[in-house]
């Protein structure tokens, strides 16, 4: 089932990217964060932007969500967007169920460009992003450092087909 975040995930949600924290280099963050802090950033954005988790069993598995893409007014068609999958439950289509939902929650909200930023190599992340309909725009040479190793980052982007003539 895919539904809105609820306060009562947010543990699950945390746990998710403290694993991605603490093993991978997905995420630039190298301090797992703590449930308040999870918790904040729900707030900051799911009143105006989706957040989605992917809930098996009555277990959150996955999380999706979207933040703004910069802060300057002109930006504000342009979202940021971003899932997590736990671990144990990767290549079921969980992925592609949670993404798919929430870029049509977007669409819904009349956003035009979706951008999903890939520290590279991730095959994984890539394939999905592709599989949906993503492009690959450009790519930023060592801009992370992670685990003793500069990152690159790689950025996809979406533009959604029927938002492109909107009155504004």
């Amino acid at each position: 089932m895919i539904r809105s975040v609820q306060p009562q995930d947010i543990a699950s949600i945390t746990s998710i990217y403290n694993y991605y924290i603490e093993h991978t280099a997905v995420t630039f963050e190298e301090s797992v964060i703590d449930e308040q802090e999870m918790n904040q950033r729900v707030n900051n954005y799911s009143e105006s932007l989706p957040w989605l988790v992917f809930e098996e069993n009555k277990q959150v598995i996955a999380y999706a969500y979207a933040t703004p893409w910069k802060g300057r007014s002109a930006y504000r068609f342009s979202v940021e967007t971003s899932i997590y999958v736990d671990q144990s439950a990767h290549k079921n289509g969980i992925g592609t169920a949670l993404y798919t939902s929430l870029i049509e929650r977007l669409k819904a909200q009349n956003y035009h460009a979706l951008i999903g930023g890939i520290t590279l190599p991730n095959e994984a992340s890539i394939r999905l992003h592709e599989k949906l309909g993503f492009e690959k725009i450009g790519e930023f040479k060592e801009v992370g450092f992670k685990f003793g190793e500069w990152r690159n980052v790689g950025y996809w982007q979406l533009i959604l087909p029927n938002n492109k003539n909107q009155s504004f």
